[in-house]
């Protein structure tokens, strides 16, 4: 199986050190949220861009490795894509790490398949992961974030804690049981929903808040456009 090795930089017991990284599973789970009238505002928001419902809530979607950077620009088919911001979780030598990213998705592509979807756009992340067993113990506290650019501004696309989304240890037991993640995979973990409505933007940034222990993993992209010819 071919794995995606990404430049990372991890806080562990030595400091802040960058490793070369590979990832071999891509796991996208979609319709998290702790709070059922979330999910359902969720789907509604979706469903208003002619998305199916899931058919199962949470719902875990697989995508090729490769998809996975850590680069500062993407490229996309269209001028129908979007950003999410999300905390994503990493197994690695034997723990698990927690960082962000964006689970850029074709919206278009959305209407016809969400499986399909998943696998249209890269899916950029930042390069820095902190160890869970640091933020495990005060989680909820966590804030995520999203912005957009928007006539040249700085916009708050996304906002909220990261207990509106199932505990990271629940989500990955409904995924994979009492044997948790596999070595070398990366789930994203699902999102919150978008303040004004889901919408493309030149730019995204996802930014994962530790107030606790103050400080943030950050990371901001542009998306360039490609034509599309027929």
């Amino acid at each position: 199986m071919s794995a995606r090795v990404l430049a990372l930089l991890l806080h562990d017991d030595t400091g802040l050190t960058r490793r070369n990284v590979a990832v071999e599973h891509l796991v996208v789970a979609g319709w998290t949220g702790r709070d059922r009238i979330d999910v359902e505002k969720h789907i509604a928001e979706l469903a208003a861009l002619g998305v199916k419902p899931p058919a199962t809530t949470p719902i875990f979607y697989r995508a090729a490795a490769a998809r996975l950077t850590i680069a500062e620009e993407i490229e996309a088919l269209g001028d129908a894509s979007s950003g999410e911001a999300e905390f994503v979780l990493l197994q690695h030598g034997g723990r698990l790490w927690v960082g962000a990213g964006s689970d850029h998705t074709d919206r278009e592509v959305e209407k016809y398949g969400v499986s399909v979807s998943k696998q249209m756009c890269d899916k950029p992340i930042a390069a820095e992961f902190w160890p869970m067993v640091e933020v495990a113990p005060h989680w909820d506290k966590l804030m995520l974030r999203g912005y957009i650019s928007e006539n040249g501004k700085r916009v708050l696309y996304q906002e909220g804690s990261v207990a509106a989304m199932l505990d990271p240890l629940e989500l990955i037991d409904k995924f994979a049981g009492k044997s948790g993640l596999r070595e070398a995979t990366l789930m994203f973990c699902g999102t919150l929903s978008a303040i004004g409505g889901v919408r493309p933007s030149g730019s995204f940034e996802v930014e994962l808040d530790d107030p606790v222990l103050n400080r943030k993993i950050h990371h901001r992209y542009r998306i360039r456009t490609l034509p599309v010819l027929g």
